[in-house]
């Protein structure tokens, strides 16, 4: 089960990753620290933005509308952290 357990948590480790650069990376762009209007950022946003859209997607359709702040990534990094440390060891090493 080992084999399992492994790539299963880095998958749920980068994604972590990706979802905190997000995070930070949403700050910087409202507080016009980074600025969309340069190449690399808007890239790396618009990728970021991509990859994530289908861990948010299903998240954003049972919350209730927030509008100005987003609790998606909020809901899908305690998924994550639950997911890593507590089920996926239960379900697998257990």
């Amino acid at each position: 089960m080992m084999a399992i357990y492994g790539p299963l948590a880095l998958i749920l480790d980068v994604a972590f990753y990706f979802i905190l650069a997000h995070v930070i990376m949403s700050w910087l762009i409202s507080f016009q620290v980074l600025n969309l209007h340069q190449q690399f950022v808007a890239q790396l946003w618009y990728g970021l933005n991509k990859v994530l859209e289908p861990i948010y997607g299903p998240i954003r359709r049972i919350m209730p509308d927030t509008r100005p702040l987003d609790l998606a990534p909020l809901v899908a990094i305690i998924i994550i952290i639950s997911l890593r440390n507590y089920i996926l060891p239960a379900i697998l090493l257990g």
